[in-house]
């Protein structure tokens, strides 16, 4: 037994030592540098504040004229070209122009680059040097399945000082990614390796999740043989730990025992970010709760809620299925929006977000046994953010086991948190980012605690690149 360990860690050991080193390595680089997204801060300043006297078709014929059956949500916008309906359901989402119903699909380069550069003005990037880089289904940056709705994209270069590059969407017309130079610099060091993201494999999902579950299931497997053996070799002599081995060997030894528990842990967390309903829930709504959640309304309501005129500053204007009825927000600031409900008369007192009753009425509708919903604390150990920031987040528990995190801005799932989701939360997240809530209420404790032990995982794994090396040159040399 003790002989087949040897042997499986020894050529385990040889295969995955590279991989080890960079994945310490590109830990560090992504908890300082992130993958390149559109945040809601950068999406909602590149927005040209909304044409309120504009000639529009009304809601209903816009969802209509899309021809989604299903739709939910509708959102009006300014585009360089003119105001847009974007309609959304489940299943997919479209442009439609306000003025007369048409399709408002982006086809043509100079309708792209027209949009990037009103984009970039709003959020005063000189973007008078813009221009179209390419247009194609994936490319480095834009592999995440959240883009498939929009595919393909428009790649615009702004020709800024910072290198900026934005993706437009061929389908609302909408900028739905940016990234700068540096971002894309230090993501070849840190995201791409670390989550093995070229383009040619990312953009077939399926491939890419068994190919990696696969490699970190095996890597976890070769920790936990280096892991015993260190432990079975340890050797006590006058109350001190020492190690049989000499050379890179007893250092590689003694840094493992070192490092053993977040090495282990860190893999073993690692492996669970791939797995995707493998051995916990996804967190996704079954069938009977997404019935009442994503019930279409009947959007001839809609029409009750234009008595109330467009907020003057509003930069979006949204009306949204909740409860089987529609209601209406007008975003006026990143952190605030004007809510309007079916009934509401135009010298209404209007409130801002979704009250604890209509959260609660919901909550009734998606399981048995929920209670009062209660506002989720900042510092909750399960965080939710609403997608407005200072909104706030509210939590159902119903029957005790099963909680719903709805948005009080757009009454969105943030979560749903069975206690296979909530173990995962602990088992994944906590135990790789180390978000645990007294590490997150001190960030920088937290960044001196995440380099620091990834830099000493990074010096075992080199300790193991060396000995690997050694062993695999005088193999092949006999």
């Amino acid at each position: 037994m003790m002989g087949a360990i040897v042997l499986s860690h020894r050529w385990l050991g040889i295969a995955f030592c590279l991989l080890f080193a960079m994945w310490f390595a590109s830990g560090i680089v992504m908890h300082f540098v992130p993958f390149p997204s559109l945040t809601e801060a950068e999406r909602f300043s590149g927005l040209t504040p909304v044409d309120r006297d504009g000639a529009r078709i009304s809601v209903v014929d816009a969802v209509a004229a899309s021809g989604i059956a299903d739709a939910t949500r509708v959102r009006l916008i300014q585009r360089s070209d003119g105001a847009v309906y974007i309609v959304s359901g489940p299943s997919r989402q479209r442009a439609i122009r306000a003025a007369d119903g048409s399709d408002a699909s982006v086809k043509s380069a100079d309708v792209a680059l027209a949009v990037a550069q009103a984009h970039a003005r709003q959020r005063e990037i000189d973007a008078s040097h813009a221009t179209i880089v390419g247009r194609a289904d994936y490319d480095q940056w834009s592999v995440p399945n959240g883009f498939d709705r929009h595919r393909p994209l428009f790649r615009v270069a702004l020709g800024d000082a910072a290198g900026t590059e934005v993706y437009v969407s061929s389908l609302t017309g909408e900028i739905v990614l940016d990234a700068t130079r540096r971002e894309r610099g230090w993501n070849l060091a840190g995201s791409v390796l670390h989550w093995i993201y070229p383009t040619v494999v990312r953009s077939n999902w399926a491939l890419w999740d068994r190919m990696v579950w696969s490699l970190s299931l095996l890597a976890l497997i070769a920790a936990v043989l280096g892991a015993v053996l260190g432990i079975v070799r340890i050797r006590i002599h006058k109350r001190q730990i020492s190690s049989p081995y000499r050379g890179w060997h007893v250092l590689h030894h003694l840094l493992g025992l070192t490092t053993a528990v977040f090495v282990l842990t860190w893999i073993f967390s690692g492996w669970l970010s791939m797995d995707h309903g493998r051995l916990f829930s996804r967190g996704q709504l079954t069938a009977t709760e997404a019935g009442p959640m994503n019930a279409a309304p009947d959007w001839r309501e809609a029409s009750s809620l234009d008595r109330q005129p467009i907020s003057p500053a509003a930069r979006e204007a949204e009306w949204f299925a909740f409860r089987g009825h529609v209601y209406r927000r007008d975003r006026v600031a990143l952190g605030r929006q004007t809510l309007i409900r079916r009934g509401d008369a135009p010298q209404d007192g209007l409130t801002g977000f979704l009250d604890v009753h209509e959260i609660q009425a919901l909550t009734a509708r998606l399981a048995v046994g929920c209670g009062p919903p209660s506002v989720l604390p900042d510092n909750d150990d399960y965080p939710a953010l609403s997608t407005i920031p200072g909104a706030p987040v509210y939590r159902s528990r119903c029957g005790g086991d099963l909680w719903f995190d709805i948005d009080g801005a757009d009454g969105g799932m943030l979560q749903r948190l069975d206690p296979s989701r909530r173990a995962y939360r602990w088992l994944y997240s906590a135990l790789h980012t180390l978000d645990f809530p007294v590490l997150v209420a001190h960030p920088r404790i937290r960044d001196v605690v995440i380099v620091g032990l990834c830099m000493l995982g990074l010096a075992f794994s080199i300790t193991g690149i060396i000995i690997g090396w050694r062993r695999l040159r005088s193999s092949l040399a006999a």
